[in-house]
């Protein structure tokens, strides 16, 4: 079986995020880019395919920029067998990713396609399930156990108030929640045996896909800043202040 998992360059999570001055979008110069926190957890579960013997091939895809060729050697280094860069320069919107990497899954016909549940940049939380809705696979989303037996895969989901388990017939769609498992660091060794490894490029045109837009960024502002606390005398003090100043309690 083949594995597919996606993986997205976003600002390290580390990083404090700046606006833009004309507040356009968030200033990307000399900031510390990184593998998504939620595709390292989808590549580390591909890894863990298969290193148990149900998987046969680690197959990690990108969509973006040249740089994306980072995370993607990353994803290499962390065990990934081979690599492919669908290259566009622009923005794209989730359902443009989800119509590229549809053309990919095309192609490649893996038994299971992994995704992070959400980048943490633009936080949609879509691409998945448009995947799913384009190739017509069954999807399991925020997986927190992924079980392959024979053609079926026992998906257990996090949900409002505890866990789900459904069972689905292969070949399915997974999106990764943070409790799925641990990802493992690149050794030295596997960092230099990534640079061999193959990584091919594709465009936009030779996949057939025709890029367009259905929402528009109008601006991208900070957040408030949250003021000072303030130290109180007493009981009776912080009474009176929650209930005439912020006004919580009546």
């Amino acid at each position: 079986m083949k594995v597919l998992v996606t993986v997205k360059r976003v600002i390290d999570y580390n990083v404090k995020v700046r606006v833009k001055s004309d507040n356009s979008g968030v200033d990307l110069n000399n900031v510390k880019m990184a593998m998504n926190p939620f595709c390292e957890i989808a590549v580390e579960e591909a890894i863990r395919l298969k290193e148990a013997g149900i998987a046969t091939e680690v197959v990690a895809v990108s969509v973006g920029e040249k740089s994306c060729q980072e995370q993607l050697r990353t994803a290499l280094a962390l065990g990934a067998d081979r690599a492919i860069h669908v290259e566009a320069e622009q923005e794209l919107e989730s359902l443009n990713v989800a119509k590229l990497l549809a053309k990919v899954v095309e192609a490649e016909q893996p038994g299971i396609v992994i995704l992070g549940k959400q980048a943490i940049d633009t936080d949609n939380n879509q691409t998945g399930q448009m995947l799913s809705a384009l190739t017509g696979m069954a999807q399991g989303t925020f997986a927190s156990n992924i079980e392959i037996k024979d053609d079926k895969a026992l998906v257990t989901r996090e949900v409002d108030g505890g866990l789900q388990t459904i069972e689905l017939a292969m070949p399915i769609i997974a999106t990764t929640d943070l409790r799925l498992n641990e990802p493992r660091y690149a050794s030295l060794p596997n960092i230099m045996k990534a640079k061999r490894k193959p990584l091919e490029t594709k465009t936009v045109e030779e996949l057939g896909v025709t890029i367009k837009e259905h929402t528009k960024l109008l601006s991208v502002t900070p957040p408030e800043e949250r003021q000072a606390g303030i130290k109180v005398a007493d009981v009776a003090e912080l009474v009176d202040k929650l209930k005439n100043e912020a006004k919580v309690i009546g």
